[in-house]
């Protein structure tokens, strides 16, 4: 299971031992980049969540355990990005478009 709150106002990052969470920033050229879409993407590519990016480029799931792929999406562009959920714990993630 996850969930994908709305990127503008997401609490303070605390990770509970019961959630795994996936967050990050996407940038482009060295800088944030807002706007840009993050599927979270399950083992045999099923599309599971999408969010955009905040205003600073950030973004977070709350996921399962397990490997995911991350989907980034942005005008002209798209990459994949392989990502390992585990309870107790955030991954952090830095999408470079």
């Amino acid at each position: 299971m996850c969930g994908a709150p709305d990127q503008a106002t997401l609490p303070s990052l605390e990770v509970s031992p019961n959630e795994a969470v996936i967050h990050g920033t996407v940038v482009k050229d060295g800088q944030p980049l807002p706007g840009a879409y993050v599927r979270l993407l399950g083992t045999t590519g099923e599309f599971t969540a999408e969010v955009q990016t905040s205003a600073t480029g950030y973004f977070r799931f709350y996921a399962a355990d397990g490997d995911w792929t991350l989907r980034t999406l942005a005008p002209g562009q798209s990459v994949d990005t392989t990502v390992t959920a585990a309870k107790g714990s955030a991954a952090e993630v830095t999408v470079e478009l």
